[in-house]
């Protein structure tokens, strides 16, 4: 709590609080003097003189035809325009503004508000007074100033030249398809405003890019209703001691076992190329593999490649615990666990289904890929290069839950770093990511 020094005197600085102004209230109300009342909550006399002043209510008194002078109740002046045989009262004309003309025009406030404690709650005059008259009630002063607070806080703090070169910086980078997370790790230090702020700016419309070039903005959807397991379903051979509950078992006991999550992209139609994904859920770095179609034995072809370019025990150690759904490419599950010859590779586990909550982060990355290949369009004119190319740009996207290091970054775990020397992968510089349907355009 900081304290700053106020005519020799250390002041508290942190905002009053509801139950501190209705000890004020109170006291007003007992005729205590502003120094008692303020020693009552640790503040100095000042800070509660200007907290009644500041954030008292105005009740205006009775102002006769709209005039608030104090004599227009009983004023008979007439003739103040100087036309002739104007028999109207002054007060009461509405072509001309009385006030302007007449030397008697009297507005000053009562002086009750004027000196402590500038607010009428105690006035035995208050009932009868016709003037403008002032209270302080602690609920609507605690509103008032957390409205006053808000409304602060919600402006533009950046201005003129530094808001175009923040504009110049950001923009060009969100439109390049940059989540704002990457970009306000990469250049933070010159943003000079936090990430929240640098949303609210968008929001507002103060930069040149809109809500509308924020892809998650506005894309959420209501989530479906999660679908009864049917009995049938349970009984499939390919799950038993393999679902998501055996899953969660597995893992207590084997609590620093790295997961791995596995899924597939489609094109527009079921036939033709499918992208196989694996997602390493501990730096988020994930593999993109471009197969001929969608079917069981394709995905097994990819595992013994793996385990080909690993060799064996690598191919346990960077895969010891995958986790997938269950769709029909993933149904050989003997071929997916062991090796040709039947030796052990990896335990495969299988969500719920209509489950995909159960294995969220390779459903988030999917989404950059969905940024630069949007549902609905083939997969047939990629290669294997234009899928590495992609995946060096989604895992050089800096992740605040990282420390806002890139998957690539975060990756040190030796046999990984081979297998990505191996495959090609590099991190992408900051500012040349690029998550556009440019980056593959066909």
């Amino acid at each position: 709590m900081k304290t700053v020094t106020v005519c020799g005197k250390q002041e508290n600085m942190s905002r009053l609080s509801l139950s501190e102004r209705i000890v004020i209230e109170c006291g007003i109300y007992q005729k205590l003097s502003l120094g008692k009342i303020a020693k009552k909550i640790g503040k100095t006399t000042e800070c509660v003189s200007r907290e009644i002043r500041a954030n008292r209510t105005i009740a205006l008194g009775e102002h006769h035809c709209g005039k608030d002078c104090h004599y227009a109740g009983e004023c008979k002046t007439k003739g103040l325009c100087g036309k002739d045989g104007c028999s109207r009262r002054c007060v009461t004309c509405r072509e001309y503004d009385c006030r302007e003309l007449c030397t008697r025009y009297n507005n000053t406030p009562c002086v009750v508000l004027s000196k402590p404690p500038y607010v009428c709650n105690v006035c035995v005059r208050r009932r009868k007074c016709k003037a403008d008259r002032a209270y302080y009630n602690a609920q609507q002063a605690d509103a008032m100033a957390k409205r006053r607070y808000s409304n602060s806080r919600s402006k533009i703090q950046t201005r003129g030249e530094d808001l175009e070169k923040l504009d110049e910086l950001v923009s060009p980078l969100i439109l390049k398809g940059q989540p704002l997370t990457h970009i306000w790790s990469e250049h933070g230090d010159e943003l000079g405003i936090s990430q929240r702020t640098l949303y609210r700016y968008i929001d507002q419309g103060v930069l040149s890019v809109g809500n509308i070039d924020l892809r998650r903005k506005v894309a959420y959807k209501p989530r479906r209703k999660k679908k009864e397991v049917t009995e049938g379903f349970l009984n499939q051979e390919f799950r038993k001691n393999r679902g998501y509950d055996d899953y969660l078992k597995y893992m207590e006991k084997h609590p620093d076992t790295p997961i791995i999550q596995m899924d597939t992209v489609k094109g527009c139609r079921e036939q033709g190329k499918r992208l196989l994904t694996l997602h390493f859920c501990n730096t988020n770095m994930m593999l993109m593999f471009l197969m001929r179609d969608g079917k069981a034995d394709t995905v097994v072809e990819q595992f013994d490649m793996l385990t080909g370019l690993l060799g064996l025990e690598e191919f346990r150690k960077v895969f010891p615990v995958i986790l997938t759904d269950n769709g029909s490419e993933f149904k050989h599950t003997r071929d997916l666990e062991t090796t040709e010859d039947g030796k052990k590779r990896t335990k495969v586990f299988y969500c719920d289904p209509q489950a995909s909550w159960q294995k969220p982060q390779i459903e988030k990355n999917h989404e950059f890929i969905r940024y630069v290949l949007p549902k609905g369009k083939t997969l047939n004119p990629y290669t294997q290069e234009d899928m590495l190319l992609l995946a060096n740009n989604i895992n050089s996207i800096r992740r605040e839950s990282l420390g806002n290091k890139s998957p690539y970054e975060a990756t040190t775990d030796k046999s990984i770093l081979r297998l990505m020397g191996l495959m090609g992968l590099h991190t992408v510089p900051a500012d040349e990511v690029n998550l556009t349907p440019a980056l593959l355009k066909r």
